[in-house]
C-alpha cells in the first residue's frame, strides 16, 4: 500500500512527460476540468443513441465545456472538431484512442475536422531529430488517421510546415498575449530553454480558432486529447476571448498504459519498444510482445491462482482489454473469470493478444489503401 501511495504522489503529468500511476481525481482537481457525469452522458446519448465504450467506461473521463457543445448543436449550430499528433516516430495504440473516439465525435455529430500534425514541435523539443525526419514520420503517421476511417469530405489534416502561410499571422496574434511569465508557470520553461519552445504553443492554439475564420463568425471548437495535452489549451482558453473567438471546449481521456505496467509507467511511450504495441506490428510481435511484457496481475504458481484469483486493476492485459473489447459482456465475463481464478494470466494474454491482432490485421489493410487517397486530406498553402 506504501508503495502505492508513493507512486501516485510521484506521478508527473506534462505534455513531455508522464510518469507513475496516475491518480485521475487528482488531476481533475489540479488542471481544473469538469468530471464527466450521468447528466452529460445523458446528454450525448440523447443524440447517438448508444454511447461510445470510451464514455461509459470512463476513458474519457473529464471535459472542459462539453454542454456548451451541446448548446450549440441542439440549436443546429456547427461545431468543428480538432485534434493532432507531433510526428516523431510511429504511431502506437496509445496514440488511435483519442483518434478513434475522435471518428466516433464526427459520425455521429456531422462535424469537420481539423487534424494537426506539429511537425516542428518534437524538433524543438528533442535533440537529435531533423525537421526532415519529423516531416517523413508526419507522411507515415497520416496514413494511420486516414486508415480510421474519418469521412476525407469533412476531415482536413495539416502539417504546421506546410500550412504556416496560413497559421502564422493568426499564431502572431495569439503570441502576442501570451506572456514569457505565463509560460514559464505553466510549462516550466527556464533560461536554457529555445525561443521555438516558447512560441510553440501559439502555433498549437490557431487550429481552434479556425473554425472562427473559415466561417467568418463566432464557431465553437471542441478538441479530444489525452490529459497530458491540457496545458497548451487552458492556455488557448485564457486568450481567446482576448482575440474575439469563443473558448475552445475539450473532453480529455485518461492513458492507455505500457505493457510493463501502471506503477511504473503512466502511458505507453514511443520511446520504448518493449512496453508498446505499433500500428505496424505484425502478429508474431504483438504475441511476443504481449507474453514476454505485459504487467500480470496474477499470482505466482496455477494454484495460487485458481485459490486466489487475479487482480483485474494491475493486470495490464485487462486494461488493454477495457479499451479494445467492444463488449460489455465479454468484458464483464473475463474481469468475473479472472478474478475468480478460473481463467489464467496466460490465458487471459492471449484473449487480448487476439483481439488485439483483429484490430491491426484490418487496419493495416487500410493503411496501405490509404497511401492512394492522402491528397483527399490534405490541406496546404
Amino acid at each position: 500500500m506504501q508503495k502505492k501511495a508513493e507512486a501516485k504522489q510521484s506521478a508527473i503529468v506534462t505534455p513531455w512527460e508522464v510518469k507513475g500511476n496516475v491518480d485521475y481525481n487528482k488531476v481533475i482537481k489540479e488542471f481544473g476540468t469538469q468530471p464527466i457525469d450521468e447528466k452529460l452522458l445523458a446528454r450525448i446519448q440523447k443524440h447517438t443513441k448508444k454511447l461510445h465504450p470510451f464514455l461509459r467506461r470512463q476513458i474519457f473521463f473529464c471535459h472542459r465545456d462539453m454542454d456548451r457543445i451541446l448548446d450549440a448543436y441542439e440549436k443546429g449550430e456547427k461545431f468543428y472538431l480538432y485534434t493532432g499528433r507531433a510526428p516523431s516516430g510511429p504511431v502506437h495504440l496509445g496514440h488511435v484512442v483519442p483518434w478513434i473516439f475522435t471518428k466516433w465525435l464526427q459520425d455521429n455529430f456531422n462535424a469537420i475536422l481539423l487534424f494537426q500534425l506539429p511537425d516542428e514541435e518534437k524538433f524543438l523539443f528533442k535533440e537529435n531529430l531533423t525537421l526532415e525526419e519529423s516531416r517523413k514520420w508526419a507522411h507515415e503517421n497520416i496514413l494511420d488517421i486516414i486508415a480510421l476511417g474519418f469521412d476525407p469530405k469533412k476531415t482536413k489534416i495539416f502539417l504546421d510546415t506546410e500550412y504556416a502561410g496560413t497559421m502564422y499571422k493568426h499564431a502572431c496574434r495569439v503570441g502576442k498575449k501570451i506572456t514569457f511569465s505565463t509560460a514559464k508557470a505553466v510549462f516550466g520553461f527556464s533560461n536554457n530553454t529555445n525561443i521555438g519552445q516558447i512560441f510553440y504553443t501559439a502555433m498549437q492554439s490557431v487550429p481552434a480558432f479556425l473554425p472562427s475564420i473559415y466561417e467568418g463568425k463566432p464557431t465553437l471548437c471542441l478538441i479530444p486529447y489525452a490529459i497530458d495535452q491540457d496545458p497548451h489549451f487552458r492556455i488557448t482558453r485564457d486568450i481567446a476571448e482576448a482575440l474575439d473567438y469563443p473558448k475552445p471546449a475539450s473532453i480529455q481521456c485518461r492513458f492507455l498504459p505500457g505493457l510493463h505496467g501502471l506503477e511504473s509507467h503512466g502511458k505507453m511511450s514511443s520511446s520504448e519498444e518493449s512496453g508498446a504495441i505499433y500500428t505496424t506490428d505484425n502478429p508474431e510481435q504483438v504475441k511476443k510482445k504481449v507474453m514476454k511484457y505485459a504487467f500480470s496481475g496474477g499470482q505466482a504458481t496455477i494454484e495460487e491462482h485458481r485459490k486466489l484469483g487475479g487482480n483485474p486493476y494491475i493486470d495490464v492485459s485487462y486494461q488493454w482489454l477495457t479499451f479494445f473489447e467492444e463488449n460489455d459482456k465479454k468484458l464483464e465475463n473475463i474481469y468475473k473469470e479472472y478474478k475468480s481464478g478460473k481463467l489464467l494470466t496466460g490465458e487471459l494474454k492471449t484473449i487480448l493478444i487476439n483481439k488485439l491482432n483483429q484490430f491491426l490485421t484490418e487496419h493495416q489493410k487500410k493503411r496501405e489503401l490509404a497511401k492512394k487517397h492522402v491528397e483527399k486530406f490534405m490541406m496546404r498553402d
